[in-house]
């Protein structure tokens, strides 16, 4: 491996080896996955589990979880905060798309504290997923001992 693509992969552009037209094609995935998710996941926020006079709200603990791991998933497997923020945006613009009322009055969020932890919980993790600074690339010793093979021979 030559140092310049060396240096291409530990670079924190994580489109580094494709084209505009690439990149463009994974922001607008990401966006239309991030929207999907958003989608479901309003739909699915509501769902309680009743344990006698307790209700816990199941729906939306695991409609927070997903959106965390689907914003931290693409943010680590991309490495760059474009995607994860075009994913991000998908999924706060359906959630505020569907707090508005239908067309016969009818809602999918309502004001209650489920609706409003649901309104406004995954932009807050989007907020956090995409600010968060990039961690530093770790160089593990074995890769450095295979790549050299003077120090194959001494080892």
């Amino acid at each position: 491996m030559s140092a310049a693509s060396m240096s291409r992969s530990g670079s924190s552009d994580d489109e580094s080896g494709r084209g505009v037209g690439g990149r463009i094609g994974t922001i607008l995935f990401a966006f239309a996955i991030g929207a999907l998710y958003g989608a479901v996941a309003t739909i699915g926020h509501r769902a309680t589990l009743r344990i006698g006079d307790v209700a816990i709200p199941w729906g939306l603990v695991a409609a927070l979880v997903g959106v965390t791991a689907l914003l931290l998933g693409i943010r680590l497997l991309v490495r760059g905060r474009a995607t994860a923020a075009a994913a991000a945006a998908g999924v706060v613009v359906v959630i505020a798309l569907l707090t508005l009322p239908g067309p016969g009055g009818s809602v999918l969020v309502v004001s209650d504290l489920s609706g409003t932890i649901w309104s406004i919980a995954p932009a807050l993790i989007a907020v956090l997923v995409v600010a968060w600074p990039e961690l530093p690339a770790r160089r593990r010793a074995d890769v450095d001992v295979h790549a050299d093979p003077d120090a194959r021979a001494g080892a």
